[in-house]
């Protein structure tokens, strides 16, 4: 099965500890390049986070974002510390007795002093066990986004493959009358330089130029790889990086192809194999 690197997935769900909500997006990447943003209170559990999304996805380049989102009027209350006010207080009046004119402290100015206020500190663990289980929903809504994606992919690979096949045929089909050609054209112009034509001569460059000039060995190594690229794309596993190697391997055929050609119709069918290829590959660096 064909996976894209390319999806999308947003899942929340309100809690007794506020608006759990995880948004995923991922994009095409040679290697899984993970990427998290979240509150300070999950911050330790991105190593299991890391865990729980790299056994489902092996490529692309995934941002993970976690929001919480406090509940209308369930604001927790705050705390004064009362040993930092009566520190802070002894020492505003160490300062007043040397500084008689100095003003008096102002409330709202000492509330501001680092450490003075507070929350009430709560057990994150039930928190962090819903954002959990939310963020294995989200990566399943993902998983069958970038599944629909690369079933689209699929489609595209498999027609591409199949004019590919008609182009090899057509191929084979021309060969026997360009090397006939090629021939003929060989012999009137040797009649045309030399007045007495070595016939036994003439077989032997010939059999010289049909070795040259043959594509059966390209033609059966072309169909070869789009028999590979079929059986590929029907696997589970990860097949974006095989699918690559064998676009090389098929490029590779085709240049060939273009470099012995003889005629024009067998370059322009080696020209749209090329960009057949280059459509395909387009399409498969989005592949998992």
């Amino acid at each position: 099965m064909i996976r894209s690197m390319t999806g999308y997935a947003r899942l929340e769900r309100t809690t007794e500890y506020g608006t759990l909500s995880w948004e995923l997006r991922s994009v095409n990447h040679r290697y899984l390049d993970l990427g998290f943003r979240m509150p300070d209170e999950f911050r330790s559990m991105e190593p299991a986070f890391r865990t729980q999304v790299s056994a489902v996805l092996k490529r692309g380049k995934i941002e993970c974002g976690l929001r919480l989102t406090a509940l209308p009027g369930t604001a927790s209350p705050l705390t004064i510390n009362m040993q930092v006010l009566d520190q802070l207080l002894a020492h505003t009046r160490e300062i007043a007795e040397k500084l008689p004119a100095a003003a008096a402290p102002n409330p709202l100015e000492v509330l501001r002093w680092p450490g003075l206020l507070g929350e009430p500190k709560k057990d994150p663990e039930p928190a962090q066990k819903a954002a959990t289980e939310l963020l294995g929903e989200t990566l399943a809504q993902l998983s069958q986004n970038r599944a629909s994606e690369g079933e689209r992919i699929r489609e595209m690979l498999i027609t591409r493959c199949e004019t590919m096949d008609e182009i090899v045929r057509f191929v084979r089909e021309k060969m026997p009358d360009v090397m006939s050609n090629l021939r003929q054209r060989l012999r009137d112009r040797i009649a045309q330089l030399c007045e007495e034509v070595d016939n036994e001569r003439i077989e032997i460059e010939l059999a010289m130029l049909a070795q040259k000039f043959d594509v059966d060995e390209e033609m059966d190594r072309l169909s070869s790889h789009l028999t590979e690229v079929r059986s590929t794309i029907d696997r589970n596993d990860p097949i974006g990086r095989r699918l690559d190697f064998l676009m090389q391997e098929l490029n590779r055929e085709a240049n060939t192809l273009s470099s012995k050609s003889q005629d024009t119709e067998v370059t322009r069918a080696a020209v749209e194999l090329k960009v057949l290829i280059e459509q395909m590959r387009e399409q498969i660096q989005n592949i998992e």
